[in-house]
């Protein structure tokens, strides 16, 4: 690994960041590999396996939720040392978000199917995901040592779906293998590297770096970090990082294993500190040789967007219900997966509005932006709260609640939509009568003769009393009698006595209409 790291390296040492005339030199870079499909289909068993570790059991429920990245030399068929990036991306539905900002950074992905439950959702997920970017990928069929697996079934799938493989009609390349044995993994990593080829990937090392922010990161000691992939040019110690208004200075920078390093050059993963505020995961970063330029590239992005801010605010209807949500997590790509799950909780009545997120545990200050208001909810994503944020939000009666599976965090929040949607009372038409004879009238009631000509009346039912097909009155059915027995309802086609409840008079001729009050 450091053979090929240290060659890369020495090249971009020879190349010193210059000025316009070195702009079009051109040499092979490694590719940034993402590992994309349906959940429990192998991703993150493929990836422990390349890189010799165990990262599985330390996720909730065997779930990968956030994005990392990796790098591993892979010795070719011919005997060759060839670098590759990888990128660990999600399965699940809720970090759909996520996975297309893999697949944006990502020169050749990965479609991992599983040879014994073959093609699912996620699967046709990530694949739309691939082909939306343009992204060439590799299938790699996997789960080919357990006893149902069926390669052909999966190859039969996969062109259901119009994805047609070599040798099965088409030209998408494909490996069988097994991320428990290795079975395959070393053809898979040489067919990554051929697709590579056929890209003709390249950089140029005497360009300021630029590339993505795969994550970011507040440690409580060391303070903002992000982990950015370079896709061109040449990182070193001095320089300056801008990623939209988030600037740090190439002080303390590391590689994918933790290591210092003084610098990176294109197609590496890396851990860089001191930004001056989170930047926003997915976003693109450039690089400055001084810090005047950075700042200035920093500030005329933080201009603009609050230009647009202002633009695009809009203000909320009236009449619509507004929970006001604050979501802390242990890291800022979780944020926006949770965010993408609570814009589908929103409905006409009830819209739940997140006005505060950030990373890191729930403190006082979260508790106080919720603004004394008791509606405001509050959730936790691996993360705790602070005994003294638990003592006010108890006294102020802010409900915070804190989750480690996602899918249970807005499972929740469902209820809670349900739970604070306004009922809606309307009117339902049960039968009209006609009155075809009176017999006696009092204060409060009277009786009346008549025929049920739609529907059903029935005891206990409230009825509009219509005369020339205008209201002009209520009531109430107190008693119904037909050939002088009490009933609880008359249908329509049959004559009635009936003892009506109402000040208004009722007169030959009028209409009776029935209806009972529905709560939805």
């Amino acid at each position: 690994m450091q053979h090929a790291a240290c060659a890369l390296f020495e090249l971009a040492c020879e190349y010193p960041i210059m000025p316009a005339t070195e702009k079009n030199l051109k040499i092979p870079r490694p590719p940034v590999i993402a590992v994309m499909g349906h959940i429990d289909h192998g991703k993150s068993t493929l990836l422990d396996f390349i890189r010799k570790s165990n990262t599985v059991a330390k996720e909730a429920g065997g779930i990968t939720q956030h994005l990392s990245a990796y790098e591993v030399v892979h010795t070719t068929s011919g005997g060759k040392e060839q670098k590759i990036t990888f990128l660990d991306t999600p399965g699940h539905a809720a970090f759909t978000g996520m996975r297309l900002r893999g697949a944006d950074v990502a020169d050749i992905g990965i479609l991992v199917v599983s040879a014994e439950d073959g093609v699912k959702a996620q699967t046709l997920e990530a694949l739309h995901t691939l082909q939306q970017k343009k992204t060439p990928f590799v299938v790699a069929i996997n789960k080919i040592d357990r006893p149902n697996a069926n390669i052909e079934k999966t190859k039969g799938e996969l062109a259901e779906n119009n994805v047609y493989l070599e040798g099965y009609g088409g030209e998408v390349p494909f490996v069988s293998i097994s991320a428990k044995t290795g079975e395959g993994i070393p053809e898979l990593l040489d067919m990554l590297l051929l697709v590579a080829e056929l890209e003709e990937l390249s950089g140029n090392p005497t360009l300021p770096a630029s590339g993505i922010i795969i994550e970011s990161h507040v440690h409580p000691k060391k303070g903002i970090s992000a982990t950015l992939v370079i896709k061109d040019g040449t990182l070193r110690s001095g320089m300056f990082v801008v990623a939209g208004d988030a600037l740090a200075p190439v002080r303390i920078m590391e590689d994918f294993t933790g290591k210092n390093i003084k610098e990176a050059i294109f197609s590496s993963p890396v851990g860089l500190l001191g930004f001056n505020k989170l930047p926003e995961t997915g976003s693109t970063f450039t690089s400055f040789g001084n810090k005047k330029d950075a700042e200035k590239t920093s500030y005329e992005f933080a201009v603009k967007a609050e230009i647009a801010g202002t633009k695009n605010t809009e203000e909320s209807n009236e009449k619509t219900i507004v929970i006001p949500l604050i979501i802390k997590t242990s890291v800022l790509g979780t944020i926006e997966a949770i965010t993408q799950e609570v814009s589908k909780l929103n409905t006409p009545a009830v819209i739940v509005k997140i006005i505060h997120s950030g990373v890191g545990n729930i403190t006082e200050n979260d508790i106080r932006a919720a603004g004394g208001n008791t509606n405001t909810l509050i959730v936790g994503f691996h993360v705790t709260i602070e005994a003294l944020a638990k003592d006010l939000a108890e006294r102020a009666l802010i409900e915070v609640r804190l989750f480690d599976v996602i899918y249970k965090l807005t499972e929740w929040l469902e209820e809670i939509v349900k739970t604070r949607t306004p009922k809606i009372t309307v009117e339902e038409m049960r039968g009209t009568a006609k009155i075809l004879k009176t017999f006696s009238n009092s204060k409060d009631s009277q009786i009346v003769g008549g025929t049920v000509i739609k529907g059903a009346i029935g005891v206990g039912e409230t009825v509009k009393i219509l005369r020339h097909d205008t209201p002009i009155g209520e009531g109430i059915i107190i008693e119904l009698q037909q050939q002088k027995l009490k009933v609880k309802s008359v249908d329509e086609g049959n004559q009635f006595g009936v003892t009506v409840k109402s000040k208004m008079e009722i007169a030959t001729g009028d209409k009776l209409q029935s209806f009972v009050m529905i709560t939805t």
